[in-house]
């Protein structure tokens, strides 16, 4: 017994080391490849769509496997400190990248134009003839939609107008500014998870997602802007700095209104009066100060309500309830109907604050019937906090939406794919009922509790 007790620790030990020699290889092998397709997608001689689209779904799918091993083994902190430094190196590579998936850049840069000229963004449509004198070969030529005015918020006006005088009608102010934020973003993850004792590893959730590489640093989207003043307004607000995290939070929503969906589970899980009211009153009345500038000369919540009413993408029960129902408003009232059913039990649960967040989020795309893959990086900054698998899927498999922008550059027809529904929905679905029922799979190990 004593000579065969200390062979079978050996041989224990033995194969544990090439356990984790195994883990390192295939990590090291998953980020290998996701590095080369990204190199790959700058070389390659065909159209910049199709790259985009090959380069987005497969590193999405890369990306899937990289979660899984973060989650399930442990990493050296040397290491999680390169894997940050590469996803800021991929986000400055792809700062120079021409936008290809979306041409909403273009938009900013002119509402920043407009302004630039001393003219209200919210007073004109691109195509009126009363700012013909700022006209140029690329703006507003390619903004789409040049008969609606903007709908973007004040604080995106005020960023728009940064960007263009930095980089004037080109997309690398926009891009510079973006880089700035998403630092800043990955800095107030850092400080989120220290502050709730959550390993520094989970910051990788967010670092190597795919969806923000490519939907901010190639194509330019403004949400970029609003998940920094979120992610802060989470970390003052559990710092019980709660006065500073509204700040913040009117911030985020002063850029994209996704933030509003906060407000009531703010004033439900506070059990301060002293704060309850402010939650709802100082978003509402920063939003409104903020408004009030261009009130005067333009109509702000003009073209938002002309976008409201009829565009549709990418919504898993819009698009089942809506060839029932065959009536666009009709459906949307019986969406937003089953969704405040099932928000308003959520706030009122008595679930962890940033579990309420992430769960209302998700339920609010499930029901949307518009979900650009853009729209879920509000999800994929929760990610480091809440490691649901349903979420990780979701902001993974969304890349396959990419086909219908492939379809509309190539074609000019641009619809919905029920084959890219049902692959991008199914798994998203099924391991969100497992999670309801707390059932454990992948064998991850979930940090924080909901």
């Amino acid at each position: 017994m004593r000579i065969i007790n200390p062979l079978l620790t050996l041989t224990i030990k033995i194969n544990e080391d090439r356990m984790r020699t195994s883990q390192k290889i295939i990590f090291l092998l998953s980020v290998f490849s996701f590095i080369f397709i990204l190199i790959l997608f700058e070389f390659l001689q065909t159209k910049p769509i199709i790259n985009f689209t090959a380069a987005y779904i497969s590193t999405s799918i890369i990306y899937l496997f990289l979660c899984w091993q973060i989650l399930k083994f442990d990493l050296l902190k040397k290491h999680i400190i390169a894997l940050i430094g590469l996803g800021i190196l991929i986000r400055i590579a792809f700062m120079f990248v021409h936008p290809i998936g979306s041409d909403d850049y273009y938009r900013y840069l002119w509402d920043g134009k407009v302004q630039a000229a001393g003219i209200n963004p919210y007073s004109y449509a691109p195509a009126d003839s009363n700012l013909q004198h700022i006209h140029s070969d690329i703006l507003p030529s390619k903004v789409n939609f040049p008969e609606m005015k903007t709908i973007y918020p004040p604080l995106s006006q005020v960023i728009f107008f940064f960007a263009y005088l930095i980089g004037g009608e080109s997309f690398i102010g926009l891009k510079f500014l973006l880089l700035i934020f998403d630092i800043l973003s990955l800095y107030g993850i850092y400080l989120t998870l220290r502050l709730l004792k959550l390993p520094d590893k989970n910051i990788l959730l967010y670092t190597l997602c795919t969806l923000p590489l490519f939907q901010f640093f190639i194509d330019a989207h403004v949400d970029g802007f609003g998940l920094t003043f979120l992610i802060f307004s989470i970390y003052f607000y559990l710092k019980e700095k709660k006065l500073i995290s509204l700040l913040f939070l009117s911030a985020s929503i002063c850029i994209k209104p996704i933030g509003f969906i906060l407000v009531p589970i703010l004033f439900f899980h506070e059990k301060n009066w002293k704060y309850k009211i402010p939650s709802v009153a100082i978003p509402i009345l920063i939003c409104a100060f903020a408004y009030l500038p261009f009130v005067f000369t333009g109509s702000p919540f003009q073209a938002l309500m002309q976008f409201t009413e009829n565009w549709t993408f990418n919504g898993l029960v819009f698009d089942i309830l809506d060839p029932l129902i065959k009536n666009n408003q009709t459906t949307r009232i019986f969406c937003g109907i089953f969704f405040m059913i099932i928000y308003i039990s959520i706030i009122l649960s008595q679930k962890e604050f940033l579990s309420k967040l992430f769960l209302s989020l998700f339920l609010l795309y499930i029901f949307s019937p518009v979900v650009h893959p853009w729209y879920l990086s509000w999800l994929a900054i929760l990610l480091p906090f809440i490691p649901k698998w349903s979420g990780i899927f979701y902001v993974a498999l969304i890349s396959f939406t990419s086909f219908t922008v492939l379809n509309y550059q190539l074609n000019g027809v641009w619809k919905d794919y029920t084959l890219v529904l049902l692959f991008e929905y199914i798994p998203v679905i099924i391991l969100f009922i497992l999670e309801l029922g707390k059932i454990k799979y992948f064998n991850s190990k979930q940090t924080l509790e909901s």
